[in-house]
């Protein structure tokens, strides 16, 4: 028997060794006679016995037909993978039987949880390049904190970033002076960044604490809404998930004291807290729309907090500080 006989017999004994051999025998694909053989298999299989208690030498194939044979076989094995797949289709890794899934997913079913409804503001600051959504929102939660504080403007923000940046404490005074006496606006004024494009990773740690620095500077400002006599109109826009809420902050003289009035449009549902020492005025809307509250303010130069929650995107109220001067 040639080279290119062996060989194929060789795969044919392959592919019975990897399967049962009583399977193997009892398929009826197997019994039908292929090029005019009989079931070869079997006859190559018993063909020693035979030749010794017959004399007959086996049967075997010329070298051009060993192709024939070959294509043959293959689509007797692809018929019977297919039986097989139908018969007994494969299960996944964490499957113990089959099992049928709906092709759509029940709407009641779903389970969502919604990004923290403030951190969209961040697409309205003046940043070179994002933060990563954890990161400004632990900044904006710290600015929310410390919006109250007496601390000076360049204390403020060296706490509200120094988590980011543990024993860095001068480094972070040392930056915070640079953003607090320029206008910058981008770490590339601190130091040349390689990439403006970088991801946040990726930047230095000093341009890491630059442009936290420059992010908190923002939020703080975006947080306190400052009127006067002088100035007694104010308005302040916040990018929330469910749209954009639109204030407006009023302060009116009247004699020896005076009236504050914030006016909003809502983008969802809302309530309205405004605060001030010993006063409180609480606005509520069932839906999107205007709303506004009002307080007589005893005495000038009194700091006031407007609240500002939307449960239907987050269960913590958005704090502004509006301090009112003459």
């Amino acid at each position: 028997m040639n080279s290119d006989s062996e060989s194929f017999h060789h795969q044919l004994l392959s592919w019975v060794l990897a399967d049962t051999a009583t399977t193997f025998e009892s398929s009826s694909v197997d019994r039908q006679e292929i090029d005019g053989v009989d079931n070869p298999l079997k006859q190559a299989t018993t063909s020693t016995s035979g030749e010794l208690e017959s004399g007959v030498k086996p049967q075997t194939f010329q070298l051009g037909e060993i192709p024939t044979v070959q294509e043959r076989f293959q689509a007797v094995l692809k018929r019977r993978l297919q039986l097989q797949i139908q018969n007994q289709p494969p299960l996944f890794p964490w499957e113990t039987q089959l099992l049928d899934y709906p092709d759509y997913a029940d709407e009641q079913s779903l389970v969502l949880v919604p990004a923290w409804g403030w951190v969209a503001q961040q697409s309205k600051l003046n940043l070179p390049i994002a933060l990563p959504e954890s990161i400004f929102r632990q900044l904006l939660e710290k600015c929310q904190v410390l919006l109250t504080s007496s601390l000076p403007l360049g204390a403020k923000l060296v706490q509200v970033v120094e988590d980011l940046f543990p024993n860095e404490g001068q480094a972070l005074n040392d930056i915070a002076g640079l953003v607090l006496r320029s206008n910058v606006r981008s770490p590339e004024t601190l130091e040349t960044m390689p990439d403006l494009q970088s991801d946040y990773a990726n930047l230095k740690q000093r341009q890491q604490m630059a442009l936290s620095l420059i992010a908190a500077k923002q939020l703080l400002d975006n947080l306190t809404i400052p009127v006067s006599l002088a100035n007694p109109v104010v308005e302040r826009e916040w990018l929330t998930s469910a749209g954009v809420l639109q204030l407006k902050v009023e302060y009116q003289s009247q004699g020896q004291t005076g009236k504050l009035r914030v006016a909003g449009k809502l983008p969802t549902q809302g309530v309205f807290t405004l605060k001030g020492q010993g006063t409180r005025a609480v606005g509520q809307s069932a839906n999107s729309g205007n709303l506004s509250v009002e307080l007589h303010c005893q005495q000038f130069n009194q700091t006031y907090t407007l609240e500002v929650d939307f449960p239907e995107i987050e269960q913590q109220p958005l704090v502004f500080l509006i301090t009112p001067t003459t």
